[in-house]
């Protein structure tokens, strides 16, 4: 019986992964509420059902649009992908439990950010605006944090990054982190409870510093923007705090804070 709940998992993942791809192109154009089916992005031609697939039709289309032949973006597959293979690994980590869905609605949600923001340099607040009562009401349920420890991590994941911004906008003079980015926080910290999210906030800036780095000496647009969304890079962090975050904190609690 395991294996066909294995199967389930995966074609969820797929489907959900499909609408992550409507979410992730709709949301910053405006588009979220319409109704209109998925459409190419090149020739605006309505997609049949049997055209919109996850994975599949890509594969028998060879990544080229029915009507027009343009190139689909990979990224279209590769959203599916990721997000089944995430909606798998939480499965066999975690069988059916509370924290399979909180953890599978947040890799989801992490998914769409990551794109957005890389694109748009926006975090939507129809992402974290009820991801951060989600986290809150979740911890509430057997199996979740608690309600404390999810209280305290959204003051401490929103307040610190607040504080951080302030900061950054009295050295630099301008607005150096914006405000989707402490919305994020607050979401991660309601989820993830305030050590990891302080974990977070570490593996973050430490991802941001080697990646713009290795952006910023190869992309001479990059270089002359000077701009890197920050919120990719929370969002790795966030996926290394769920997946190893445990692991990490005990680890350094048992090797760095051992009072002699």
């Amino acid at each position: 019986m395991e294996i066909y709940i294995y199967i389930i998992t995966a074609l969820l993942g797929l489907a959900v992964g499909s609408f992550l791809n409507v979410v992730i192109y709709r949301v910053p154009r405006g588009k979220f509420l319409q109704t209109r089916r998925s459409v190419c992005p090149r020739c605006n031609r309505e997609l049949k059902w049997y055209q919109n697939i996850p994975l599949l039709s890509f594969i028998i289309l060879k990544g080229r649009c029915a009507f027009c032949h343009e190139k689909i973006s990979w990224r279209y597959p590769l959203v599916e992908f990721v997000n089944t293979v995430f909606y798998v690994y939480f499965y066999w980590q975690l069988g059916l439990s509370v924290n399979l869905f909180v953890f599978a609605f947040l890799s989801s949600a992490l998914l769409v950010i990551f794109f957005i923001d890389l694109d748009y340099q926006i975090i939507p607040d129809v992402v974290t605006l009820p991801g951060m009562i989600i986290g809150l009401v979740v911890s509430l349920l057997p199996g979740g944090i608690g309600i404390i420890p999810a209280v305290t991590g959204f003051l401490v994941g929103g307040g610190a990054l607040y504080l951080i911004a302030l900061l950054g906008d009295w050295l630099f003079k301008k607005e150096s982190m914006g405000g989707g980015d402490i919305k994020m926080a607050a979401m991660l910290g309601a989820f993830l409870g305030w050590q990891k999210v302080l974990l977070v906030f570490i593996s973050s800036a430490f991802i941001g510093l080697i990646v713009s780095s290795v952006i910023m000496l190869f992309s001479v647009k990059l270089r002359r923007q000077r701009v890197v969304p920050f919120g990719p890079f929370l969002a790795l962090a966030a996926m290394l705090a769920i997946l190893y975050g445990d692991w990490i904190i005990n680890y350094y609690l048992s090797n760095f804070l051992q009072i002699h």
